[in-house]
C-alpha cells in the first residue's frame, strides 16, 4: 500500500477495496462469480459452490477441528485452504472482508504440517486453527484503518499482543475483517468497504462493531475469531449471525497493539474477545490467552489465570434471574419468546431455581455511559473524518450529533461522570447482593444469591439498516464491566412470532423500537439471549451456559 495523501476519499476507497480483491484473486481454486445474482439466505448457494470435503472442514467445531489436525485426519494447508476458500465466498456475499492472507495463511500452515511431521506432536494448543481478526486488531506489516478512510495508509509495526499469544499456539491467522467508521455503530459500514451485511438476509444488518467477525463466523468462513466491545460491538454481531460471542471482565486479555482514537482511556474499557460457532471455541480462545499469563508484559492486566476446573455438578443449586425487559424498552416478539421458552424449560431442571431479575435504573446506566464513551463530543472522530473529507454515515451522525450523552466534557464534568460511574456499580451491586437468601450472622457471608442474569442481546433480531440505535441491552454490562455471553437459541417464526398491537408503551424509546418490528421482514433470523455474571465470574457463567445447554438442549433450532 502507497501512501497517497492527496487522494479523494473516493479514490482512497476504490483503492481499499481493490486491494482487497486482489487478496481474493489469489485464492485458488478461483472464486466463482455469483451469476444468477445473491439471494437474500446465502447458505445455499454459498455451500453449492463449495466441495463436500470443504463443507466438513469448515463446519466442524473448532475442538473437533483441532483433534483432526492433531490425529492427521486433516493437513493444516488442507484446512487453511478450506476455510480461505469459504472466507472469499463469505465475503463476496457478506462484504465482511477487508483483506485475507492466503500467502502468510498457506506458508505459515505448512510449517505447520512439517513441524508435526517432524516432531510428532502439535506446535501447542491451537496448531493449524484458522482464527480471523477483526481489522484494528494490529499485524505486522498490514494496515491498521480502523474504518477511517484517512487512515488507510497507516500500518502496524508488529503483531498485536493477543495474536502473538496464539501464533506461538499454533494458530493460523486467514482473514482480517470489517468495521464501522468510529468503531461505534451497533452495524458494520464504512466509506472505506461499505456496508457488511447479514447471511441470513442480505437486507439486514449483520452488527457491529465486529459485524465483519459476525458475517464471516455466522457463515463459517472462520470457525473462531477475535472481536472488541465497548457497548455491545461482540455480542451484537454475535446474535445477528447465530454465533457465540464473549464479552471478557476488563483488564484479562491483552489490548496492546490495537488501533482506535483515544487508545487506552477506561472511562468505559473496551475489551477484546472471541466470536465462535461454539461456547468450546470461546473457552478455547480464554484458555489458550490467560495460560501465556500476558499480565507479565502487560502491567495493566491482572494476574488471574483462567480456571479450567470451573464446571456445574447435577446437584449444585443455581439460580438464574430473568430480565425481561429493562424498564425502558420492551423487546420485539421472538425474543420474549425464547425468554419464556427458557424460563419453562430451566424450570423443570431439578437444580436451578428461577427467579425474575427486577432492572434497576438502566435508563440512568445509559445517561453515564452515553456521557462517558464519547467524552470529547466526538472531537477526535470528526477530526480523523475531516482529515479525507469522507462523510458521516448515518450512525456516525446519530452517536455524535443526535445523542444528547455525546458532549465535550469539562474536567469538572468528567469527574462528575465518573463519580456517577462508581456510585452506580456500588448501587448494582447492592442489588445483586439482596437476591441472597441468607447472610452468616458470625461472618456476613451471603448465600443463594442469583448466579447470572439471563436476559436479551438487544430489543430485537438482526436490524435493518442504520436502525440499531439502543445499546443498553450490551452496554449496560459494559458500564458495570460484567462478563457475558451471547448465544443463539431459535429462529423467528412469523406464524408464532406475530404483529401484536400494542397500545401500552414504557415511553417513546420503547415506542420507537416497536414500530421497527414486522415479523415478514425478520422471518428466518436467529434469535439469541445473553447470560451475564458478576465481575471476573468469566469463568462461571460460561460453566453456567455449558450445563444450561446441555440440559435444555440449546440451541433449540439447527445452526446456520
Amino acid at each position: 500500500m502507497v501512501k497517497r495523501r492527496r487522494l479523494s476519499w473516493q479514490a482512497v476507497a476504490e483503492e481499499a477495496q481493490q486491494y482487497r480483491d486482489a487478496t481474493i484473486a489469489r485464492i485458488q481454486p478461483a472464486i466463482p462469480a455469483f451469476d444468477a445474482g445473491i439471494p437474500k439466505n446465502v447458505f445455499n448457494v454459498l455451500r453449492s459452490k463449495l466441495s463436500p470435503a470443504e463443507i466438513e472442514i469448515t463446519e466442524l467445531s473448532p475442538e473437533n477441528l483441532l483433534e483432526q489436525l492433531r490425529d492427521g485426519t486433516w493437513t493444516a494447508v488442507t484446512v487453511t485452504n478450506a476455510f480461505l476458500r469459504r472466507a472469499a465466498l463469505a465475503q463476496k456475499l457478506t462484504n465482511c472482508v477487508t483483506e485475507l492472507l492466503p500467502e502468510r495463511a498457506l506458508t505459515r500452515a505448512k510449517y505447520l504440517d512439517d513441524y508435526l511431521k517432524e516432531h510428532g506432536r502439535p506446535l501447542g494448543a491451537l496448531h493449524g486453527l484458522p482464527i480471523s481478526v477483526k481489522e484494528h486488531i494490529g499485524m505486522e506489516n498490514l494496515g491498521l484503518n480502523s474504518g477511517y478512510v484517512a487512515w488507510w495508509d497507516k500500518i502496524a509495526t508488529e503483531d498485536a499482543r493477543v495474536l502473538q499469544i496464539l501464533w506461538h499456539a499454533g494458530a493460523v491467522f486467514h482473514a482480517r475483517t470489517t468495521l464501522p467508521q468510529t468503531l461505534m455503530h451497533l452495524e458494520t459500514d464504512s466509506n472505506l468497504y461499505g456496508v457488511t451485511v447479514n447471511p441470513y438476509d442480505t437486507d439486514l444488518s449483520a452488527g457491529g462493531s465486529s459485524g465483519g467477525e459476525g458475517a464471516l463466523i455466522g457463515t463459517r468462513g472462520s470457525c473462531l475469531g477475535i472481536g472488541t466491545d465497548i457497548g455491545g460491538s461482540i455480542r451484537s454481531p454475535a446474535a445477528n449471525n447465530g454465533v457465540y460471542g464473549f464479552k471478557p471482565t476488563a483488564f484479562r486479555i491483552p489490548t496492546d497493539g490495537w488501533s482506535s482514537t483515544a487508545p487506552g482511556a477506561d472511562r468505559i474499557t473496551t475489551v477484546i474477545g472471541p466470536l465462535s460457532t461454539t461456547i468450546g471455541g470461546l473457552r478455547l480462545f480464554m484458555q489458550t490467552v490467560l495460560s501465556a499469563q500476558p499480565w507479565l508484559h502487560e502491567p495493566a492486566l491482572l494476574p488471574v489465570p483462567w480456571n479450567d476446573s470451573y464446571h456445574i455438578a447435577s446437584e449444585q443449586p443455581l439460580k438464574i434471574g430473568i430480565m425481561r425487559h429493562d424498564g425502558v424498552v420492551q423487546p420485539h416478539p421472538p425474543i420474549r419468546r425464547a425468554l419464556e421458552t427458557m424460563a419453562t424449560r430451566l424450570a423443570a431442571v431439578p437444580n436451578l431455581t428461577v427467579v425474575d431479575w427486577e432492572p434497576h435504573l438502566h435508563d440512568e446506566a445509559w445517561a453515564i455511559f452515553s456521557s462517558l464513551v464519547c467524552p470529547d463530543g466526538g472531537t477526535e472522530d470528526l477530526a480523523v473524518m475531516a482529515a479525507s473529507g469522507e462523510p458521516w454515515r448515518p450512525l456516525t451522525k446519530w452517536l455524535i450529533k443526535e445523542n444528547p450523552g455525546a458532549k465535550k466534557l469539562k474536567m469538572k464534568e468528567l469527574g462528575y461522570w465518573l463519580e456517577e460511574r462508581e456510585a452506580y456499580r456500588s448501587e448494582y451491586a447492592r442489588v445483586w447482593n439482596d437476591t441472597a437468601t441468607s447472610a452468616n450472622n458470625d461472618t456476613g457471608e451471603l448465600s443463594g444469591m442469583v448466579d447470572a442474569i439471563l436476559c436479551p442481546v438487544g430489543p430485537g433480531v438482526a436490524p435493518r439498516h442504520n436502525t440499531a440505535k439502543y445499546w443498553s441491552y450490551t452496554s449496560q454490562w459494559n458500564l458495570l464491566d460484567y462478563p457475558a455471553i451471547s448465544f443463539p437459541t431459535a429462529k423467528v417464526d412469523k406464524q408464532v412470532d406475530r404483529e401484536e398491537d400494542r397500545t401500552g408503551f414504557l415511553g417513546e424509546l420503547d415506542r420507537e423500537n416497536w414500530a421497527l418490528w414486522d415479523p415478514e421482514v425478520f422471518d428466518g433470523l436467529p434469535i439469541s439471549l445473553q447470560l451475564v455474571g458478576r465481575r471476573f465470574d468469566d469463568e462461571k457463567i460460561m460453566a453456567i451456559l455449558e450445563y444450561l445447554s446441555e440440559k435444555v438442549g440449546l440451541p433449540f433450532v439447527e445452526f446456520p
